[in-house]
């Protein structure tokens, strides 16, 4: 199993499935949105590109050519408005303004290869509304770093829990992989998941 991210989020949500990923390979692509682009077509685009990149890393491995590979992309969504990676103060400041007192959506594709080359892709949406948070909530928060580098500006699975009212679809999809998506899409292809989940059962006991 390889997984082409960095996301030290996506390594602990496969760990939590019962999922260890014998490598990282984290694919750097270009990130930038297209005008007009819709952000389900963004997200299956970059997961895609991802796999693809990752793919022709682990070619020149022998010991990964025949793995599973997952790649992913996630973004955050005010309508048709896309909010990227915060990767500055001021970008977390205004996309936590624009989101405060109302809803939005959160998209993650996933995109699986098989050892035998098949390629396997979902998207997934979540619904989330937070509360009308404060200014004063605001600078606390970006004084805390959890936003750097997330999408949308906020780490639902840290302090900005505190933020949401409500929340209709996957959590582990808002923390960066939707989980019963990834394990149905691997089992359907034939991955040992629930074996795994024996496994650790069998150490665990000893």
């Amino acid at each position: 199993m390889v997984l082409a991210s960095a996301s030290p989020r996506r390594l602990q949500l496969l760990e939590q499935a019962g999922i260890a990923p014998d490598a990282l390979r984290p694919a750097s692509v270009d990130e930038s949105v297209a005008k007009g682009e819709v952000p389900r077509h963004i997200v299956r685009r970059l997961a895609r590109a991802k796999a693809e990149a990752a793919l022709k890393i682990i070619k020149s491995e022998p010991e990964l050519a025949k793995s599973f590979l997952i790649a992913a992309d996630t973004v955050v969504a005010v309508g048709r408005r896309v909010l990227g990676k915060a990767e500055l103060e001021h970008e977390a400041a205004d996309a936590l303004r624009m989101l405060r007192g109302r809803a939005h959506r959160v998209h993650t594709a996933i995109c699986i290869v098989t050892p035998e080359g098949r390629w396997r892709e979902r998207v997934v949406e979540t619904r989330v509304r937070f509360r009308n948070i404060s200014d004063q909530e605001i600078g606390a928060y970006l004084a805390s770093g959890e936003w750097k580098g997330k999408a949308g500006g906020y780490a639902i699975q840290g302090i900005a829990g505190a933020f949401v009212v409500k929340l209709v679809g996957s959590y582990t999809n808002v923390v960066g992989l939707p989980l019963t998506e990834v394990v149905s899409l691997l089992a359907g292809e034939g991955y040992p998941v629930s074996l795994l989940w024996l496994s650790k059962a069998e150490v665990e006991t000893e």
